[in-house]
């Protein structure tokens, strides 16, 4: 009734500041933090507390939806996602994309996991959202930007557990190794070119560099040619056609006998080290906290770089030529145009399982 004084007061349970308080006469209201915060709601009516609940996760029915369909990011984030169920002993069920699916279901019996298309909210007792949020300015979906947290990390902070870098669990029932000669996977496409390795003629060299160390290499994109408008991308000549719209724990049996993988800031790459295999990654415009610490990643600091996590520059996804800072000039993605094809063969030959001849590498001027 509109005579009675109604107010409302969200608490944060772990620091003690409050939230959110209103006095109304009547209606409803939801916080502006959308990410995980251990709420105590309290009300009062006319200043008696007539109503308290703190938040107790414990064998209550969670939501978490990772609401994109792209493979590295749901590699990426599914461990802590895992890690939320155990900290609070929920009944978890994680929404994601059915096609990422057979990859988890094995390795976390614990957890339900369901097609997005599946899920109906009003079922559960919480909900969260992972996402990359790039223009939450004022951070109410997340708690720290993630082009400061990382691609991976961003859900660690969503949710509220310990950003401990992991990657994620994968069951692989065919184990036995189809090829038996030493190989190498490589990947050589991406979504949008600022991620591509821009060295003309860097895949190339690698190929043969590979294959005269003894290395049968194959090539493991989705398509053998990708790209947009004028700039399109193939195989490069030497390596083995393994592309194809395949499913991804047949990849990730794949990547597992290889004896590394080289590719981008990719979704492969984030399969490959999953599955426990050496990754050489080639990358300019993220900084590298943005992904999974490798020993082997290829970044040139003498050029521009890292514009991904620079939060001055927002990523336009329907630009597939983004280059925030020197777009239509001659210096357009020196990020990687720029990284050498003998500094990543230099990086190669760190690998403890490269057991090629190691050919030495001349020096080429950028």
């Amino acid at each position: 009734p509109n005579d009675q004084s109604w107010r409302i007061r969200l608490s944060d349970l772990d620091t003690g500041n409050v939230i959110y308080e209103v006095s109304l006469a009547g209606g409803a209201i939801q916080s502006t933090k959308k990410y995980f915060i251990p709420f105590k709601i309290e009300v009062f009516k006319n200043d008696a507390l007539v109503f308290i609940h703190s938040l107790a996760l414990k064998d209550q029915k969670v939501l978490v939806q990772l609401p994109v369909g792209t493979l590295g990011d749901s590699l990426a984030w599914f461990p802590y996602v895992a890690a939320f169920q155990e900290k609070h002993g929920s009944k978890l069920t994680c929404g994601m994309s059915e096609l990422m699916i057979p990859l988890f279901k094995d390795a976390y019996p614990e957890l339900e996991i369901i097609p997005l298309s599946l899920v109906d909210t009003r079922n559960f007792y919480a909900t969260y959202r992972i996402g990359l949020f790039f223009d939450d300015w004022d951070c109410v979906y997340q708690p720290v930007d993630f082009r400061y947290a990382g691609l991976h990390k961003t859900a660690a902070y969503i949710l509220g557990v310990e950003p401990h870098e992991a990657p994620a669990k994968i069951v692989i029932h065919k184990r036995e190794r189809v090829i038996q000669e030493p190989y190498v996977c490589i990947a050589v496409q991406s979504s949008t070119q600022c991620k591509y390795w821009n060295q003309p003629g860097g895949w190339l060299e690698i190929v043969k560099y590979l294959k005269a160390a003894g290395y049968r290499v194959l090539c493991i994109d989705k398509d053998a040619t990708w790209g947009r408008h004028y700039t399109w991308t193939s195989i490069p000549h030497g390596a083995e056609d393994m592309t194809g719209a395949l499913p991804l724990t047949e990849r990730a049996e794949l990547l597992m006998h290889a004896d590394f993988f080289i590719g981008l800031s990719s979704g492969l790459a984030w399969l490959a080290w999953s599955v426990g295999v050496p990754v050489v990654m080639i990358s300019g415009f993220t900084h590298p906290r943005n992904e999974f610490y490798t020993p082997y990643r290829v970044i040139n600091y003498h050029t521009c770089n890292s514009c991904w996590n620079d939060p001055r520059h927002i990523f336009d996804h329907f630009d597939f030529f983004w280059c925030p800072r020197h777009k239509g000039t001659e210096r357009q993605f020196e990020c990687t145009r720029l990284i050498t094809a003998d500094h990543v063969k230099r990086t190669i030959q760190q690998i403890p399982t490269f057991k090629g001849i190691k050919v030495s590498v001349e020096h080429n001027s950028v």
